[in-house]
């Protein structure tokens, strides 16, 4: 004789599974996807939102910081580019390191979304080849406007949470390499709080 389970647990198994399949499938989602939709969700907010179209830089900010810097992992991008020092560096003046570099970063992409506000501006993501197993990529966008194809690629690691972005070539430069130059030349002047008095000048700065 069969026995029917009731209706209400079949359910709740069957909105168990669908929630279990898609936490999966997101966690699975390829750099080329992750890259796309945190450019193209910042692009897309800061064209609807009129503060931003119009230029205000502190809304630009606020919307890279909400939409942009969730698909990162800045914290990788900081400890590679201050180099040994961050091994030595105590946890205070690793959260003060890792606060003031983001800020800088999150600034600086926003300085250059900001050019797009009034472009009609269309993206593409290749889609990178990657071996089995691979724990790093690089993805090649275009990013087409009036002034031509403009290439930026971005450098993710796959981690628990998925692939983040920490890595990001603008203007033929990958920010970490260029970062490394300056960070190596004021920590041979003033150590880990030397760079860490440097980037909150300089974020200082760049906020008025």
């Amino acid at each position: 004789m069969k026995r029917y389970l009731p209706a209400r647990i079949v359910l709740l198994a069957l909105a168990f599974s669908a929630a279990l399949f898609s936490s999966t499938s997101f966690a699975q989602t390829g750099p080329d996807a992750v890259v796309k939709g945190a450019v193209e969700g910042t692009v897309s907010a800061m064209k609807a939102d009129p503060a931003a179209r119009g230029g205000d830089m502190a809304k630009i900010t606020q919307l890279v910081q909400t939409r942009f810097v969730p698909a990162t992992d800045f914290q990788r991008t900081t400890r590679i580019a201050v180099g040994k020092a961050w091994s030595t560096a105590t946890p205070e003046q690793q959260k003060q390191l890792y606060d003031q570099f983001q800020t800088l970063l999150v600034r600086t992409y926003a300085s250059s979304l900001a050019q797009l506000r009034d472009e009609d501006v269309k993206f593409k993501f290749d889609v990178p080849t990657l071996d089995a197993g691979a724990k790093d990529a690089v993805v090649q966008s275009h990013v087409y406007s009036t002034g031509g194809d403009n290439p930026v690629r971005y450098r993710l690691e796959k981690t628990p949470d998925g692939w983040k972005i920490y890595d990001i070539d603008m203007m033929g430069a990958w920010l970490i390499q260029v970062y490394q130059t300056q960070f190596a030349g004021q920590l041979s002047k003033g150590g880990v709080d030397g760079l860490i008095k440097f980037l909150t000048a300089h974020n200082a700065r760049t906020a008025e």
